[in-house]
């Protein structure tokens, strides 16, 4: 996973490399529904869509939260009854540093990134810590290499 050490990496170059798959899910659908797919994806939130549009996330968190803790039934539930709004979007061209800022802002973890108004891709929290500190490490390693490179005769 090479993102050559630049800092205004985008999130087309991040989605490049883990992947464009968006897992979504139907407001009418149940909570118990969206958890298993949940679980056979091995992902922690769905996007939900109405008709193809965009009206929230539902995150394991939500879950927890909004129905474990509340004393509901996971089969009784209907997403749209925990969805969380989405408040923060990107876009294909903007930067991992500028999405760090938005969900840190927003208090999220996913953001849903569009593209001529679809979602075309997701990015969590930990999907932009990640890219961020693989970027760091080799940036490191090149600084290493021109130090060693520049004193060795």
């Amino acid at each position: 996973m090479s993102h050559l050490s630049d800092s205004k990496a985008s999130v087309r170059a991040l989605l490049d490399s883990k992947g464009w798959t968006v897992h979504t899910i139907s407001p009418d659908a149940t909570v118990f529904e969206a958890i298993s797919q949940m679980a056979e994806h091995g992902i922690g939130a769905l996007v939900v869509l109405d008709e193809g549009k965009l009206i929230g996330i539902i995150s394991e968190r939500d879950y927890t939260r909004k129905v474990i803790l509340k004393g509901r039934h996971s089969q009784q539930t209907a997403v749209r009854e925990i969805l969380a709004e989405v408040t923060a979007l990107a876009t294909l061209d903007d930067t991992v540093a500028a999405c760090m800022v938005s969900l840190t802002e927003s208090r999220e973890r996913y953001l849903p990134v569009i593209d001529q108004g679809a979602v075309v891709g997701i990015v969590s929290l930990g999907d932009l810590i990640k890219w961020t500190v693989v970027e760091q490490k080799e940036t490191i390693s090149h600084l290493q290499s021109y130090i060693v490179g520049g004193y060795a005769s």
